[in-house]
């Protein structure tokens, strides 16, 4: 029961915001400092390395401005939302793209999150599954742990000289 409150709160509270109700009176700066805020978080995101080419993931077109998406859902705190599309359907290395994401934006973001990362609908056979494992914190932290995983995306997550 618990779930589908929760599932109906995020809903409504999604239908809202589009529709521009829940943004009240200070709806034009609030959009302007959430799009301020997207743009910082793209800046972030876009000099990640791919696991496997020597490309970014800007240049190979896996992060694009228009994949992030930022709400405020607090006072100076923000629901920060990635969603990302792997260069082919069955891409192999899509859940360590997605852990790449989640570990540099909590590193650099310098504001209060709350952080989603998703598959962008439709471009990954297994999207459900992957986008279950890069939102789970347990399984992120897991995957940390792993010396060989964790080294990888420090390659992936380190800024270029």
């Amino acid at each position: 029961m618990s779930l589908v409150l929760g599932l109906l709160s995020h809903t409504l509270n999604r239908v809202l915001w589009y529709s521009g109700l829940r943004r009240g009176c200070h709806a034009p700066r609030n959009q302007a400092m959430e799009q301020d805020k997207a743009l910082e978080v793209y800046d972030i995101i876009r000099t990640i390395r791919d696991p496997e080419k020597p490309n970014t993931l800007e240049e190979l077109e896996v992060v694009t401005e228009s994949c992030v998406e930022v709400q405020e859902i607090g006072e100076d705190e923000y629901l920060v939302i990635i969603r990302f599309t792997p260069t082919v359907p069955h891409c192999s290395l899509a859940t360590l793209i997605g852990l790449c994401l989640r570990i540099k934006l909590q590193r650099c973001l310098p504001f209060r999150h709350k952080l989603e990362i998703y598959i962008s609908e439709g471009t990954h056979s297994t999207e459900e599954d992957i986008n279950k494992q890069i939102n789970d914190k347990e399984r992120v932290a897991a995957a940390m742990e792993n010396p060989n995983l964790r080294e990888i995306v420090e390659q992936c997550v380190t800024e270029p000289d």
